[in-house]
């Protein structure tokens, strides 16, 4: 399900392997996607890499914490509406996208937050995989129903809500 190509070693020594494939198969079963069934390419990279891409496709030349590049366009027409369900292509798979991930900005949120590094990764997971499902944020009103989403599929993994102080 998850094809990981890691750039940075310090994702190694993170567990990042099966923390993304524990928080990817939570996510898709949440929405009823077939885990074995999935395609992701996860990046696991630095802060230089991820600006790099941030650049390239977001025209932000700064590094964030997550990115993701859908394979299919499934947003919800209205807003804080229901996406729609990937669908196999024509050969069969069902190929939802990339996903890429800084180590850098992750280890220093999780430190800002005083949260565990593990906790915070799993959630960017789920984050990052939510996106690559047709969910959002730019809308206030998607927003709501993707954060909703994360808290609940965290709290069944006995991670506390990303969004409480």
């Amino acid at each position: 399900m998850l094809d990981i190509a890691i750039e940075d070693d310090r994702w190694q020594t993170a567990g990042l392997e099966a923390l993304a494939e524990r928080a990817a198969t939570q996510t898709l079963a949440h929405q009823g996607v077939d885990a074995d069934e999935a395609e992701i390419s996860l990046l696991a990279c630095d802060d230089d890499r991820i600006a790099v891409l941030n650049a390239e496709f977001r025209d932000k030349p700064t590094p964030t914490n997550v990115l993701s590049w859908p394979t299919q366009e499934l947003a919800a027409a209205v807003a804080g509406g229901d996406p729609a369900q990937p669908e196999p292509d024509f050969m069969g798979e069902l190929a939802l996208g990339d996903i890429a991930i800084s180590y850098d900005t992750c280890a220093r949120e999780a430190q800002a937050a005083g949260k565990p590094m593990a906790d915070h990764v799993t959630h960017l997971i789920v984050h990052g995989v939510l996106h690559l499902l047709g969910y959002d944020h730019i809308r206030d009103a998607d927003a709501t129903v993707m954060e909703a989403l994360e808290v609940e599929i965290l709290g069944k993994m006995g991670i506390n809500n990303p969004y409480m102080e």
